[in-house]
């Protein structure tokens, strides 16, 4: 994705670094959830049990929350990072040799956990001000190239051979270790943090009561909250969906809408990066509310060509519409409780929302609830839920 603008911040090796580690990371991450998804449908595991797997996964983030940010900010972010990526190989492998798969996506949840307020916290220390927005832009493309190669390769490979789909997952994170490795060490953002585990339980809740209080880092919080609540839910809602309204019942069609999404995601946030500043970052809010409009629209469909091209417009308004609430976030964090320390409170909003989706998901499946009512009250409360955030927004601004 080619951003505007041509700071040589943007293109430094230790930026361009942190996106191919960042690349193959995510890679990994998405080819193992469909790789793990094909190892519980070979076991005969339940429908339900398919959501509960990310909410093992998501579990890890809301446990490690009060500790992730400190430890990102005490250490050299791209050293943490590093290993972060180390824990997800060995989560990897232990799918890969027959562990519990529950287990293995766990510890693979744990490394994501450590490795999230690192990866964004440190383009805060690489980029300034307003190339900030062009540095998350950078990143949500390289994630959403990510995303969009890990799923269908998840998918494509568990549809021929397990074990090359689990193998491609260890190789990929292999290389994101590597990768770490050519990212600069810099100085600890705040190195002086008390390590007893209660003083940085105290740190985090003080650091949360801080950016709740102040309107902008609240506004932001619950925007990217419901976002990746709503979107974690809906990449599950599709694996139950396609055989449902598409009559398709194979691995790989799930993870080529999925695709869909991410490339919808990409020119999302190139417009984003373009149109959006930290000082105009309300613009992104129509987007918002669209994205369960359309979410109702793509429920309702029966044609392929038709899923394709409304899973792409739902990626784009999500793009456009979370970019900048990550890099307002950024910003204000850095300026009060420390980059790494801001991106942990949201890392626990979102993983909060997330489970809370995941929850009344699986519920709703187990109750016999259809994927198509579903998917439609699914939109259709996204998109209340977004209206009321931008006229929480509008009243706060008038005050």
């Amino acid at each position: 994705m080619k951003l505007p603008g041509n700071d040589s911040s943007l293109m430094s090796r230790g930026m361009l670094a942190v996106i191919v580690a960042q690349f193959f990371s995510a890679f990994g991450d998405n080819a193992l959830l469909f790789a793990t998804l094909a190892v519980l449908k070979n076991q005969l595991w339940p429908d339900w049990s398919q959501p509960v797997l990310q909410m093992v996964f998501v579990a890890t983030y809301i446990l490690l929350a009060p500790f992730v940010g400190q430890m990102a900010d005490s250490f050299a972010k791209g050293r943490v990072m590093m290993l972060a990526n180390g824990l997800k190989l060995l989560g990897a492998l232990a799918i890969c040799i027959g562990l519990n798969p529950f287990i293995g996506y766990a510890l693979v949840g744990v490394g994501a956990a450590a490795y999230s307020p690192a990866k964004y916290g440190i383009l805060g220390e690489i980029t300034r001000g307003e190339q900030l927005v062009k540095a998350n832009g950078l990143m949500e493309a390289s994630t959403i190239a990510a995303i969009l190669l890990g799923s269908v390769a998840g998918g494509v490979l568990a549809d021929w051979s397990l074990l090359a789909a689990l193998g491609i997952c260890v190789l990929t994170y292999a290389l994101a270790v590597v990768a770490n490795l050519s990212i600069p060490t810099l100085a600890a953002a705040r190195p002086e943090q008390s390590w007893h585990p209660l003083a940085m339980a105290r740190s985090f809740f003080q650091a949360t009561r801080q950016l709740w209080r102040n309107g902008e880092t609240r506004f932001s919080l619950v925007g990217t909250s419901l976002f990746w609540g709503a979107g974690v839910t809906l990449r599950f809602l599709l694996v139950l969906w396609v055989p449902v309204a598409l009559g398709i019942t194979d691995n790989k069609t799930p993870t080529l809408l999925n695709a869909m999404v991410a490339i919808g995601i990409v020119i999302g946030a190139a417009a984003a990066a373009k149109l959006v500043t930290l000082k105009t970052v309300g613009r992104c809010m129509p987007a918002g509310v669209l994205i369960g409009v359309a979410v109702v629209f793509f429920a309702l469909q029966h044609t392929q060509a038709n899923a394709y091209a409304l899973l792409i417009l739902i990626g784009a308004l999500g793009g456009f519409f979370v970019v900048p609430l990550n890099a307002l976030l950024q910003e204000r964090g850095k300026q009060t409780v420390g980059a790494g320390n801001a991106i942990a409170v949201q890392n626990l909003g979102e993983n909060s929302a997330m489970l809370l989706m995941l929850g009344l998901y699986s519920l709703a499946i187990r109750l016999g609830a259809p994927p198509v009512a579903t998917g439609v009250g699914f939109g259709v409360l996204f998109a209340l839920a977004i209206a009321v955030l931008w006229g929480w927004q509008l009243a706060q601004k008038r005050h």
